[in-house]
């Protein structure tokens, strides 16, 4: 009988994970174990005790447990490059910081890393240069040669390489930065045909760092922010503008004691504000859990996980390492929650006992991680829960990603082999399949990222109440009709900018995916009986096509 809930959980660990025909998940987990918490890389004593490494074992063989894919694949490798992201900033305007930043950058995405980049210090375009006489060139230019070494190198030499840029709303840049990828009809044309036809930053995920300042006369609460002006803000009109039709630039919420922490991980769900910190990533799978006392366990155990991660990764360079041990952050997030509440029958929102659970989350994962460093007198984290988008372990468990919603009951994936392969194959979502069967539901009765695409601030709303419970981000985006129909237009612009404008105090970041703005899109929503007919059959894929808001990275 298979470990995998599908087929499709089982070609993903085939292409992605295993090593060798051999290898099964119940192997993988036991060597990720004890490599990362054993005695594995040749210490005399182990990192948990002989309990704890068979419970977390277990935990990890029944899909309750996750960690991010980047421990996944070096497991049992020499090289332990555990880390999903790594988080820069280009400090100074200098010809030596650009080639340095540069050089960070390479030496972590050829590591296996993504990487994002807060490019807010640079000057601004046609500034003089006093050492030269010149005039500066603004940020949108390194964020182009960055653009060009993603291009050009495969993480780690097995996949194409994830990026963020940033730059805050009150850059001078920021009219430029706006309309960047703001493609012509030929280059569209031509992305449609190769996907890997070069567009301006088209390896590069965008956003705008907004701060207390975007928010005009604010005032507050309890000390939350229940009033701002941030929709009459006109950088952030015509963002919203561009978000609907284009998906891009993304935001990214920056407010009160968090100003500082504007750099992101390339799926934007890690937060810093020192550059050359590192993602730690691992999530836990509500949908395999059915009680809170086995949930809190789960979380005690995984929260270690990660701690023992921060004593047993190797990093690309020294700085990285300096950072960790005064951060030591944790990415300790959460997947399958729309199938708990599938399971429970209720609706996609955050129910009186998902608050319950999610209080445990936050609670446990801080006393396990505080109780766990000082056991072996390292620093305490600084932050310990980020919602990755979790898209391939989530498809390795067999449930809904992250804190979305199941995106369809049917859709075409389509996924990379061996680091330059593409292929496609039709899928049934398995958590939709299991209701379907056990409980007879009839699959166009089933909520999902489709149906919800016109409802855009119940999502928001859930994400917002789950932030709540997270002290780092959630990278989650939200699937919005395609621009120019009925529920996403310019009549609509206005509503949207109050809607988000009003939730954005709660949140640390947003972005959203009108459907066919960008050419290659990895899933495609179609009909249960055609992907029933498909099932199970691999294809070869043409066209190559990408994830176009998370590039395979982050936890997934």
């Amino acid at each position: 009988m298979s470990e995998f809930r599908n087929s499709f959980g089982e070609n993903v660990f085939r292409f992605k994970y295993a090593q060798g025909a051999s290898d099964t998940w119940s192997k993988l987990s036991e060597r990720l174990v004890d490599d990362v918490c054993g005695t594995r890389k040749g210490t005399t004593s182990a990192l948990l005790s002989a309990s704890d490494l068979k419970d977390l074992t277990q935990f990890i063989k029944e899909m309750k447990f996750i960690p991010g894919g980047r421990y996944l694949y070096y497991a049992g490798r020499e090289y332990k490059a555990y880390n999903n992201c790594f988080l820069l900033r280009a400090e100074e305007d200098t010809r030596e910081e650009w080639s340095a930043v540069t050089h960070r950058a390479m030496s972590c995405l050829m590591t296996g890393g993504g990487i994002g980049i807060d490019y807010s210090r640079l000057r601004a375009s046609g500034k003089a240069l006093s050492r030269t006489g010149g005039t500066a060139s603004g940020p949108i230019p390194l964020m182009s040669a960055i653009n060009e070494i993603g291009r050009n190198v495969m993480q780690g030499g097995s996949r194409r390489s994830a990026i963020y840029a940033s730059l805050n709303w009150q850059h001078e840049d920021i009219p430029q930065f706006l309309t960047v990828k703001n493609w012509t009809d030929e280059v569209k044309a031509a992305k449609l045909k190769d996907f890997n036809s070069p567009a301006a930053l088209d390896m590069t995920n965008i956003s705008v760092n907004y701060d207390d300042a975007s928010l005009g006369g604010y005032t507050k609460k309890d000390g939350k922010i229940v009033d701002n002006s941030l929709a009459e803000n006109p950088v952030f009109q015509k963002n919203v503008r561009q978000a609907l039709e284009t998906g891009e630039p993304g935001f990214s919420f920056n407010f009160g004691d968090k100003q500082n922490e504007t750099l992101r991980n390339a799926c934007t769900e890690v937060t810093s504000e020192d550059d050359s910190d590192v993602c730690n990533l691992g999530s836990i799978n509500l949908g395999n859990i059915v009680s809170l006392e086995e949930f809190k366990s789960v979380v005690s155990l995984a929260a270690k996980f990660l701690v023992c991660g921060t004593l047993r990764a190797d990093l690309p360079y020294e700085k990285v390492y300096r950072v960790r041990e005064k951060n030591r952050r944790l990415g300790l997030g959460l997947m399958g929650i729309h199938e708990w509440l599938l399971k429970r029958h209720s609706a996609y929102e955050v129910t009186p006992e998902l608050h319950k659970w999610l209080a445990v989350y936050e609670q446990e994962s801080k006393r396990a991680a505080d109780e766990h460093c000082d056991r072996f007198f390292i620093s305490r984290p600084v932050a310990y829960r980020a919602i990755a988008p979790t898209g391939s372990i989530g498809i390795l468990a067999g449930t809904s990603t992250g804190i979305e919603p199941l995106f369809a009951v049917a859709y075409k994936r389509r996924f990379l082999t061996e680091g330059t392969k593409w292929k496609y194959q039709y899928v049934i979502d398995g958590t939709a399949q299991g209701l379907i069967e056990q409980y007879g539901v009839d699959p166009s009765r089933i909520e999902s990222a489709i149906d919800l695409s016109e409802n855009y601030e119940q999502r928001i709303k859930f994400q917002a109440d789950i932030q709540d419970y997270v002290d780092m981000s959630i990278s989650s985006t939200i699937n919005l009709p395609a621009w120019g129909s009925k529920h996403n237009n310019e009549q609509n612009v206005a509503r949207f900018t109050e809607v988000l404008a009003a939730y954005a105090p709660r949140l640390r970041g947003f972005t959203c995916y009108p459907d066919g703005s960008r050419g290659g899109q990895p899933l495609t929503s179609v009909p249960y009986e055609e992907a029933l007919k498909h099932k199970d059959v691999i294809y070869d894929e043409i066209d190559v096509c990408e994830y176009t808001g998370h590039g395979g990275s982050c936890g997934v």
